[in-house]
């Protein structure tokens, strides 16, 4: 284990800050709970919202982009929805600073600057895109309206981390106007499943699709659609949601269209939206005691070549083999690095790449040419071998595949692994605490249950999985009726 890292076991906590900020992925700032997102890490986060702004593009979205400030008074026109963040909402009050007479260098905000009307940052745009949308549709002929817009958000959380949850971040979210009730269901359902395909097949990383019960429901929802994951130490992680908003924000801001019939009548709504949380979910399933472990697919950089030689004639030799495997890589579509750079000794640099989790590391030395033969190292498992340069770059094009696929199968049997049904409250609270997981149980439905179980064992209902198979039971806690499991867990 990397001396630089605290170990999982020791302290998990611990050991993903560590890996965020030794694996150059992001650094604390200036602000109190924002963080700087570092050049690698940015670019994992570029890798992902590329993926997924060509999935939204596939099924019909547009981007576009809405300020990010909202008059209080859009704020407060949906009122779940402005009772659910207003403990987080940061307010912008004046427009200008002034020197402050009474001490010298300083600025203070200038009393005559106050605005006519206080402006909230933008916890999330339902508001102010709502507002707009009432000029821009009509008529049916407006609909569906299918909007995404890439941002960055303001929630004033108190207790802060990485990535997985800070005061500012980036993120996207879509809105959506339909005129049907069947339409925007569609809609809502068919962006959770987007969103899970980029998940598992991009983040290999599997999960859970479901709905959020009424406690956990987005505030101003009539449904939230989840997808739920598993981290390494047993706690669940929110991936994505997408929500179905019925007509509740349409008619807040008397959103109304003309239908087929010609009779008035609103629009029905959905969101949905994942951010850069996704970046601690990848560290956080994937990563080990050594450093980060990234899939393929979204690797800032999936190979990298190492030269080993002794003098200039040796590094020509090596220079010029090296050119040959990276423009066959880049002819497969492979991000490829070749770092000769001679400030630093191979072996520090294999330990660089390893805790940056590169997927694939080629070394390449003068006996290796002789030999006409190249080391090639996976970073998931760390294996080594020794592979023929003839055909090296398609070898390396299906081992990238094979990192992929392993990757999402070692972290789907981790996780069906940590699904486990409790039938009394006894066997829940001791799985809770000594397994971890996903723990399936039956709950009465009512949320003054939930909100005592939660007390109780700090475990929430991630959701009531797709297509749940009903059958008789009872409530854990209660030991009322219930006809269906649902799954709860600890969570970040």
């Amino acid at each position: 284990m990397s001396k630089e890292i605290t170990s999982r076991a020791q302290d998990y906590s611990q050991w993903y800050n560590d890996l965020v900020i030794k694996g150059s992925l992001a650094d604390h700032s200036a602000v109190r709970g924002c963080m700087v997102i570092k050049p690698y890490g940015y670019s994992l986060w570029e890798n992902m919202r590329d993926v997924l702004d060509k999935m939204f593009k596939d099924t019909g979205h547009v981007n576009a982009y809405f300020p990010l400030f909202v008059p209080k008074s859009l704020f407060e026109a949906e009122e779940k929805n402005a009772e659910g963040f207003a403990k987080e909402c940061a307010i912008v009050t004046h427009y200008r600073l002034k020197a402050d007479p009474n001490a010298k260098g300083k600025l203070m905000v200038d009393p005559e600057a106050k605005l006519e009307e206080e402006l909230v940052i933008r916890p999330t745009s339902e508001a102010v895109i709502w507002n707009t949308y009432r000029d821009w549709i009509q008529s049916y002929r407006d609909l569906p309206l299918l909007i995404n817009q890439w941002a960055n958000v303001v929630r004033w959380e108190m207790r802060t981390r990485l990535f997985l949850r800070t005061a500012e971040f980036l993120w996207q979210e879509g809105h959506t106007a339909h005129a049907t009730k069947e339409e925007a269901i569609e809609e809502t359902v068919k962006m959770l499943h987007v969103y899970a395909d980029f998940v598992e097949n991009y983040m290999a990383l599997p999960v859970i699709k479901g709905v959020k019960s009424p406690n956990e429901r987005f505030a101003g929802a009539e449904d939230t659609y989840c997808i739920e994951a598993l981290m390494q130490d047993g706690k669940a992680l929110q991936a994505g949601t997408s929500h179905f908003l019925g007509q509740n924000f349409a008619k807040a801001f008397n959103v109304k269209f003309s239908n087929k019939e010609n009779q008035l009548d609103y629009v029905w709504a959905t969101s949905w939206g994942v951010s850069t949380r996704l970046i601690g979910a990848l560290v956080m399933a994937h990563s080990d005691d050594e450093g980060l472990v990234l899939p393929p697919r979204l690797a800032p950089l999936q190979v990298v070549i190492v030269p080993i030689y002794k003098g200039d004639e040796q590094k020509q030799l090596i220079d010029a083999k090296a050119a040959e495997i990276i423009a066959n890589l880049k002819n497969l579509g492979v991000r490829v690095k070749y770092d000769d750079n001679d400030n630093a000794r191979p072996g520090w640099k294999f330990a660089e790449y390893e805790m940056k989790g590169v997927p694939v590391r080629l070394a390449l030395g003068a006996r290796d040419l002789e030999k006409n033969v190249v080391e090639v190292a996976r970073r998931d498992t760390r294996e080594k071998q020794t592979v023929g340069l003839d055909g090296i770059a398609q070898y390396v094009d299906g081992l990238l595949l094979d990192i992929q696929h392993s990757m999402f199968h070692k972290a789907k049997t981790f996780r069906d692994a940590h699904v486990t049904e409790a039938n009394s409250w006894d066997e829940f609270v001791k799985l809770l605490d000594e397994k971890g997981g996903f723990i399936s149980a039956h709950w009465d439905g009512t949320p003054e249950t939930e909100e005592e179980i939660k007390d109780k064992s700090k475990a929430t209902i991630r959701c009531i999985p797709l297509d749940n198979p009903q059958e008789q039971g009872v409530c854990i806690l209660t030991g009322k009726p219930s006809t269906q499991r649902v799954l709860f867990a600890r969570a970040y």
